[in-house]
């Protein structure tokens, strides 16, 4: 089994990031974007697969995730200077980049603000703009989702109040118990694929983000309801799209909307694929894509 290395890098603004990685420093490397909530964290068949391919990859928390030290206002935007700071600092000139779920945009603000950096990048199962022209960004929603993004709206009091209560449920509870905390996010192929390994190493990732309290949840999707910083159209490097039409979490029309508007996508929509399956199945796939940009 391929060690995974933790540590804390300081960023010349002063603030810690922890970080996740594994492989040879020297190898092409690529920058994972978790989701929300998360902490920096791999899940082991990843590293693996990245590892065999002659892949560095490497996760970071977020500010406020973990011991991420929190950044109060951040924007979407702002995860691509946090992302060359990091890259500065672990001497990686150019790297390739996949995000899940939440940290689809942030994988999407690497690719539009670093493209001198960026040699390609992904969203999968990526949430859309709130702004989006012509998309209802709710539609489709689980309620749990809708519940958190209309408490995101109303803003940031309303949204502490909405997650703070949660937070019980998700830290210290087996993945069964989270799996039903989260039943209306969870579509029929997801609950199958919350088992076992996989389960057990997306709780951890999910609990360590908590572990400095509601921070970079919080200001995750205070970020996702403003602007994102960005214009989606000024990316000129290699992206894909990766959206299943069962997720509950980010709904089919988000992928189908970024499809539409991100220049040039390499486009994967899937009909058997909820969030979760599109994680744990299709991450291989994004390597062999990614890898070949290099």
């Amino acid at each position: 089994m391929t060690e995974q290395r933790k540590r804390l890098v300081t960023l010349p603004d002063g603030r810690d990031v922890e970080v996740v990685e594994a492989g040879e420093e020297n190898r092409p490397a690529i920058l994972v974007h978790n989701g929300t909530p998360s902490a920096a964290g791999l899940i082991q068949e990843h590293v693996e697969d990245a590892v065999a391919r002659g892949l560095r990859i490497v996760s970071y928390g977020r500010p406020g995730y973990g011991q991420s030290t929190r950044q109060p206002g951040r924007s979407v935007a702002s995860a691509a200077k946090d992302t060359l700071d990091l890259a500065d600092a672990l001497g990686i000139e150019r790297f390739a980049t996949w995000g899940i779920s939440g940290g689809g945009p942030h994988a999407l603000a690497c690719a539009a603000l670093l493209g001198h950096r960026v040699v390609a990048a992904a969203s999968l199962a990526g949430v859309a703009p709130i702004d989006a022209e012509g998309l209802a960004f709710l539609a489709g929603m689980g309620e749990d989702n809708v519940e958190e993004f209309t408490a995101a709206i109303q803003g940031e009091d309303a949204l502490r109040a909405y997650l703070e209560p949660h937070v019980p449920a998700l830290l210290g509870q087996e993945p069964k118990a989270m799996a039903e905390h989260m039943r209306t996010l969870l579509s029929g192929p997801d609950v199958a694929v919350f088992r076992g390994a996989f389960s057990e190493q997306v709780a951890k990732i999910m609990q360590d983000s908590l572990t400095s309290g509601i921070y970079g949840w919080l200001d995750d999707d205070l970020a996702f309801v403003k602007p994102w910083g960005f214009s989606l159209s000024s990316i000129q490097v290699p992206v894909q799209i990766w959206q299943g039409e069962q997720d509950l979490m980010v709904p089919f029309s988000h992928g189908e909307w970024l499809a539409h508007n991100v220049p040039d996508a390499d486009v994967r929509l899937s009909s058997d694929d909820g969030h979760l399956t599109v994680w744990v199945n299709r991450v291989p796939e994004v390597h062999a894509w990614l890898a070949s940009h290099f």
